[in-house]
């Protein structure tokens, strides 16, 4: 990302990444790292299921503000476990034009899912 203005999920994740090592006392997302990747994965879990929630209750407004959350929370957990988020597009590209029916059978190990 040289040059370029930074956009969508790459903007937040350069903004979360940057808090690593603050001091926890002024910024969230530093408290965030301060309590441990066990505490992050809890803060994503639970953006998941307000969104599930808000996506069954069918409220567009609630599904938007969860919708955010859940991406803040997972950037800062791809920041905390060394990930970029162009891990991640290259994985999704490298699925395009694959079924995912078959990618998810692929992933089955003597009928068990990995």
């Amino acid at each position: 990302m040289t040059g370029k203005e930074l956009l969508g999920l790459d903007k937040l994740f350069a903004t979360v990444a940057a808090r690593k090592g603050m001091d926890p006392n002024s910024s969230y997302t530093a408290s965030l790292y301060s309590k441990g990747t066990a505490k992050i994965a809890q803060k994503v879990g639970e953006e998941a299921v307000e969104l599930a929630i808000a996506a069954v209750r069918q409220d567009r407004d609630e599904v938007i503000s969860e919708s955010a959350d859940l991406l803040y929370h997972m950037a800062v957990l791809w920041a905390d476990a060394g990930i970029d988020p162009s891990d991640i597009y290259n994985r999704l590209a490298a699925r395009e034009g694959q079924s995912g029916l078959a990618e998810k059978a692929a992933r089955k190990i003597d009928g068990e899912e990995k």
